[in-house]
C-alpha cells in the first residue's frame, strides 16, 4: 500500500506503521515514541476549541467497534486513526470519545496529525481541568514517595503508566525537567505546569521538548524555561554516588534515569577487574569503583569521557581507580578476547541498535557479538549485567540472543537474575510499550 510515497506494513490487526520511519524516538526511555502518519494539508494545528469566555469546549469523537474495544475490553489507552470514524472537529485537545452507536467509551487527548489518534484520560465523560491535572499529577507523585527512592534524581510522571499521556516528569533534585510529546497533551501545558507546581514546589521547571516526535506533531521542538530558574548543570545523588545532570543540554531529560536501579545492583555485584563499555558520564563505573579494584570506562565519545572524568572527582575517586578508554565498544572487547584479557565485571549498556521492526535480525548480531565477547574474557564466577533498551527487541528474543552466546562461548552460564526499567518507570501490563528496557545478570561457572 502506497501513501504518499511511503510503504506501510501491516505490524498487527490494529496498527500500520511507517517502516521507513517508525523509530524510537526517545531510545531508551521511552515506550512515547509515536507512531505518526505524514501530516495533511487539512489537519487542523493550534490550541482547542473555547467559547465567547475562552472556556474549553469538549468535543466529540466517534469510533468504530475495534477502537472502542481496545479500551473496553483490552485496556490499552490508544486508539488508531484508522478506527476513527468521525474526527473531532477543530484542533488538538481534549474530546470525549463515543462507539458508532453513541455509547459513551471515555474521555481522551486528540492529536490529529497523529496515527496515535486518541490517548486515553478517563473512561467516564470528564472535562479536564485544573483540578483533574493536579490529582493525575498529585496520585504520581505519591506513588514515588511510597517506593522511597535511594536517590535525588528520578521519574516522577512516566506518561501512560501513570495516566498522564505522553508527559514525561523528572525530578533533579528541587527541579523539574518535562517532555510533552503529543498535541493533545500540549493544550493544557499551562494546567500541567500549575499543577506541577502545586504538587512538587519546585525551583524551577524546564521544558525538554527537543524531540523529533513534536515536530511529526506540527509542534515545535523547543528547550524553554517554565517557571523560575534551572541551571546548566545539577548534582544529584544516586545511592552512595553523586554525578551531574545537563538538564538543558544532556541526553533525554538529563541523565539516563531508567537504569538508576540497576547501577547500584551493578555497584553491589563489582567485583576484581572490571569494565564498564558504553560508559557515557560513568554512571555505571562510579558504582563499581565503590567494590571492585579497578575499572575501565569504554566510549566512544571524549566529551562524554570527560564528564565522566569531572564526575569520578566529584565522588572523591583517586584518578588510578577508574581508566578512560575512547574506543569502540565492538573492537575493543575483540581486541581483549585476542590478547586473552580476562575481567571479573563487566557492564554492557549499549544505545537501542533496534529502531525499527525491520532492524531486529541486524540488532540482534550485534547484541550477540557484544555477548558472547564479553563471555569469553570472564573469569569463572565472574558478573556480567548486560542490557537492550530496545522496545522490538521482546525480553525472549533477549534470553534466546544470550542462550546462543553462551553456547558459542563455550562456557557453562548461570542466570542470576532478570533486571528492567527503575521501578518510577513503571510498566502497565495491558501496554507492552511501556516495556522497553531489558536486563539480566549472569555468572560464568
Amino acid at each position: 500500500m502506497q501513501f504518499e510515497g511511503r510503504a506501510w506494513l501491516a505490524i498487527d490487526a490494529h496498527v500500520r506503521l511507517a517502516a521507513d520511519e517508525y523509530s524510537e524516538l526517545q531510545a531508551c526511555g521511552a515506550f512515547l515514541s509515536d507512531i505518526i502518519i505524514p501530516p495533511r494539508s487539512h489537519a487542523p494545528t493550534g490550541t482547542n476549541v473555547t467559547n465567547r469566555d475562552g472556556v474549553r469546549q469538549i468535543r466529540t469523537a466517534t469510533v468504530n467497534r475495534r477502537g472502542a474495544a481496545r479500551w473496553k475490553d483490552g485496556g490499552h489507552p490508544w486508539i488508531y486513526r484508522s478506527d476513527v470514524v468521525r474526527p473531532a472537529e477543530g484542533a488538538a485537545g481534549a474530546v470525549h470519545v463515543v462507539d458508532e452507536g453513541g455509547g459513551r467509551v471515555g474521555t481522551a487527548l486528540w492529536s490529529p496529525s497523529s496515527q496515535i489518534a486518541l490517548r486515553l484520560l478517563s473512561r467516564e465523560h470528564v472535562e479536564p481541568d485544573a483540578g483533574f491535572w493536579r490529582a493525575r499529577v498529585a496520585a504520581a507523585v505519591r506513588y514515588r514517595e511510597s517506593l522511597s527512592p535511594d536517590a535525588t534524581a528520578y521519574r516522577v510522571v512516566h506518561a501512560e503508566a501513570d495516566g498522564l499521556p505522553s508527559l514525561v516528569v523528572d525530578r533533579f533534585g528541587d527541579h523539574l525537567v518535562v517532555q510533552m510529546l503529543s498535541a493533545g497533551l500540549e493544550v493544557f501545558r499551562e494546567e500541567i505546569v500549575a499543577a506541577l507546581i502545586d504538587t512538587c514546589a519546585p525551583a524551577g521547571i524546564l521544558a525538554r521538548n527537543d524531540v523529533p516526535v513534536r515536530k511529526l506533531e506540527q509542534l515545535p521542538e523547543d528547550v524553554a524555561l517554565l517557571y523560575g530558574s534551572v541551571p546548566e548543570e545539577l548534582e544529584v545523588r544516586e545511592g552512595e554516588v553523586v554525578y551531574l545532570a545537563a538538564p538543558w543540554t544532556g541526553q533525554k531529560t538529563g541523565a539516563f534515569l531508567d537504569q538508576r536501579e540497576n547501577r547500584v545492583r551493578a555497584g553491589a555485584l563489582a567485583q576484581g577487574r572490571a569494565l564498564d563499555c558504553f560508559s557515557y558520564h560513568g554512571s555505571f563505573a562510579l558504582h563499581l569503583a565503590g567494590r571492585a579494584e579497578h575499572v575501565t570506562a569504554i566510549d566512544s565519545s571524549a566529551d562524554a569521557l570527560a564528564r565522566a572524568r569531572h564526575n569520578a572527582a566529584l565522588n572523591g575517586t583517586r584518578a588510578d581507580r577508574i581508566d578512560y578508554v575512547e574506543a569502540n565498544a565492538f573492537d575493543y572487547l575483540r581486541e581483549q578476547d585476542a590478547s586473552r584479557e580476562q575481567y571479573d565485571t563487566i557492564i554492557l549498556d549499549p544505545p537501542a541498535f533496534a529502531k525499527r521492526k525491520d532492524s531486529i535480525q541486524a540488532a540482534l548480531r550485534g547484541y550477540k557479538e557484544l555477548n558472547l565477547r564479553a563471555l569469553r574474557i570472564l573469569r569463572p564466577d565472574g558478573i556480567l549485567c548486560t542490557f537492550s533498551c530496545s522496545y522490538h527487541m521482546s525480553t525472549w528474543l533477549f534470553r534466546e540472543m544470550l542462550e546462543s552466546a553462551a553456547a558459542d562461548a563455550g562456557r557453562p552460564v548461570r542466570w542470576i537474575e532478570w533486571r528492567g526499567q527503575a521501578s518510577d518507570h513503571p510498566e502497565i501490563v495491558q501496554i507492552p510499550e511501556s516495556s522497553y528496557l531489558k536486563g539480566a545478570v549472569l555468572q560464568v561457572v
